[in-house]
C-alpha cells in the first residue's frame, strides 16, 4: 500500500499539471498592414535589381495574408511565391538551408504545396513564429535576398513586439 502512495503523485503529475495551464494563450500574429509593408518593400528590393517578381506573405497557419505580382512577373512565379512561404512557415528555416538537405533526409518533397528551393524566409517576433514571405521570379538567391531586404521595412515592428 505504500508503493501505491508513493505512485500517486506520479501518476497524476500530468493532470495536476493540466490544472495549472491557462484555459486561453495569446498567440501573437502578422497583421495585414506589417504583410502589405514588408510586400511592398520586397518588390521594391527586386524593382532595384531590374527584376520582376511575385511575393507572398502567409501567416503563422501558412495562410496567405498578401500577395502581389510585379507587371511582368511570369505567372508561374505566383504559386512558387506561396509554395516557398508555405515551406518556409512549416519548417521554420529559410529555404536556402533547407535545399540540399532537407529531401535526402526525408522524403517530402513529394507533399502536395511544398516546394524546397531558396526564396523563403520565416518570419519571427518575440521569440514566435509568425508568418514567412516568399519570393519567386529570378534566381533562387535573388528571391531570397529580396526578402530579406523586404523584411528590414518590419524590422523595427518585429523587434519590439511583446511576448
Amino acid at each position: 500500500m505504500k508503493r501505491l502512495y508513493a505512485l500517486l503523485p506520479v501518476l497524476f503529475a500530468p493532470l495536476l499539471a493540466q490544472a495549472d495551464a491557462p484555459a486561453v494563450i495569446k498567440i501573437p500574429r502578422l497583421t495585414l498592414e506589417a504583410s502589405e509593408k514588408l510586400a511592398q518593400a520586397t518588390i521594391a528590393a527586386c524593382r532595384k535589381e531590374g527584376v520582376q517578381i511575385s511575393v507572398t506573405v502567409v501567416d503563422r497557419s501558412g495562410d496567405p495574408m498578401v500577395f502581389l505580382r510585379d507587371t511582368l512577373a511570369p505567372r508561374v512565379t505566383i504559386e512558387l511565391s506561396r509554395q516557398k512561404a508555405y515551406t518556409a512557415v512549416n519548417f521554420n528555416a529559410r529555404l536556402s538551408a533547407l535545399e540540399n538537405n532537407i529531401t535526402r533526409l526525408f522524403p517530402v518533397w513529394s507533399v502536395d504545396g511544398l516546394v524546397f528551393t531558396t526564396g523563403g524566409i520565416p518570419i519571427e517576433a518575440a521569440g514566435n513564429i509568425v508568418g514567412a514571405v516568399g519570393v519567386s521570379g529570378s534566381t533562387g538567391e535573388q528571391d531570397e535576398a529580396c526578402a530579406r531586404e523586404g523584411l528590414k521595412a518590419i524590422a523595427f515592428d518585429l523587434e519590439s513586439a511583446s511576448p
